[in-house]
């Protein structure tokens, strides 16, 4: 059985494009890997709790030293992270706020880098330890900010989770964007179509 996670950032619920494209994704996926099963998880608004000394501190304690308020304080990081581990597959579905990820998606890394979990340092450097994996950034924008436009250089939502992404070891990463959305809102269209033939 195949594991999907999806990760959603947008704290539109109802019009979101993001949304509507993971979960079209989703649907596709799980049509070709019947019985398989897909994590969803919704990192808008309040959902993911920012960073706090607590937990930092907690990151930082060997696990079988932890007081009960560190372990509580880990709680939600750790939950995020087994989520991570337990997928094939990760789909981040991002939307482009000022130019970079939502504040949601943003508390969302900082929960899952995480030293000794996700990635360790070596004599070689930081290795991530979720290679294998495969995953696909859905990401939208108002404006078009696509390689090779004059805003590319604006772009530090794509950039940036390819970053985090091979940080913790996986580098089998497709983006597919649905750029230009307040001038054309038929590219939602045609991510779409470019999203399924992924599957």
């Amino acid at each position: 059985m195949k594991t999907l996670l999806i990760v959603d950032a947008s704290p539109n619920s109802a019009t979101s494009n993001t949304r509507k494209l993971t979960a079209a994704y989703a649907d596709a996926w799980l049509a070709s890997n019947p019985g398989s099963r897909i994590i969803r998880r919704d990192v808008s608004g309040n959902a993911i709790s920012q960073l706090s000394q607590d937990t930092i501190g907690a990151f930082y304690t060997p696990e079988d030293q932890r007081s009960e308020a560190q372990q509580q304080a880990v709680a939600l990081s750790d939950e995020l992270v087994n989520e991570l581990f337990a997928a094939d597959e990760v789909v981040l579905g991002s939307p482009m706020h000022n130019f970079s990820v939502t504040v949601g998606m943003k508390s969302w890394v900082d929960q899952i880098c995480r030293v000794g979990r996700t990635f360790n340092y070596t004599e070689q450097g930081p290795k991530g330890e979720l290679a294998g994996r495969k995953a696909v950034i859905v990401a939208s924008s108002g404006g078009d900010y696509a390689d090779g436009t004059p805003m590319a250089h604006l772009n530090h939502n794509d950039t940036y989770l390819k970053t985090v992404l091979g940080f913790v070891g996986i580098t089998d990463v497709s983006l597919v964007s649905a750029g230009g959305v307040a001038m054309d809102a038929g590219v939602v269209d045609q991510a779409q179509e470019k999203l399924l033939a992924l599957v």
